[in-house]
């Protein structure tokens, strides 16, 4: 476990939120998912979240907070309900890694996709809701987003296919013949491209956050 050095931590955010982040700075991490190390941060009336970089070897392409600043904060110009984010930081002075800060939003995450305790017109609203998010990541207008120079715009799926494909050998546990199976067949059963535009890489339930009285 990498701590989070406090008082360095304390002095930036004071410097970034300005006169009303007094008391003490209050840290927590998160326990749940798999991505980059992330924070609950409070300081007087200010409540953040920090997310990291992890330490040591990393996957290419894996734990890119900075990409994840840009295009979060162009996501949210774009009217896509995601956090605001605050600031980036690239000095490892602060905390040792690059990192960038959002607000904290209260809401309730869903681990079980067959969402128990509720009623079929909750599962409704909730399924609906993600539905009405996907289709507006999928709407974002990349030149009016800002987003036009990132990635690549043509043939995208196949690569991304090959992306996979290397992220799974990179860390296979061993050989699986069902896996080797269907590497073979993904590249002779491959969609054509019909547009670009902002696609979720990650997207399912329990990586979203619901209004606690509304979907």
């Amino acid at each position: 476990t990498v701590e989070i050095p406090r008082e360095s931590l304390e002095k930036y955010l004071k410097d970034l939120l300005g006169t009303q982040s007094t008391g003490p700075l209050e840290l927590l991490r998160f326990d749940h998912g798999q991505s980059s190390p992330t924070y609950y941060v409070r300081l007087g009336n200010h409540q953040l979240v920090l997310k990291r970089k992890p330490l040591g070897t990393l996957v290419p392409s894996t734990h890119a907070v900075e990409r994840e600043f840009r295009i979060m904060k162009a996501l949210a110009n774009a009217g896509v309900p995601v956090p605001k984010v605050l600031d980036r930081c690239e000095d490892s002075g602060v905390i040792g890694m690059p990192f960038y800060l959002m607000e904290y939003c209260p809401g309730l995450i869903y681990r079980d996709p067959s969402l128990p305790g509720l009623d079929p017109s909750q599962r409704r609203a909730i399924y609906t809701a993600m539905n009405r998010v996907l289709c507006k990541i999928h709407s974002v207008d990349l030149k009016a987003a800002g987003l036009e120079d990132y990635g690549k715009h043509e043939d995208y799926i196949p690569q991304q296919m090959q992306t996979w494909i290397k992220q799974y050998r990179a860390s296979e546990p061993g050989t699986i013949q069902v896996m080797e199976r269907l590497i073979q067949w993904l590249p002779r059963h491959l969609p054509k491209q019909q547009k670009t535009t902002v696609v979720h890489g990650n997207f399912r339930l329990d990586n979203l956050l619901f209004h606690p009285e509304k979907a």
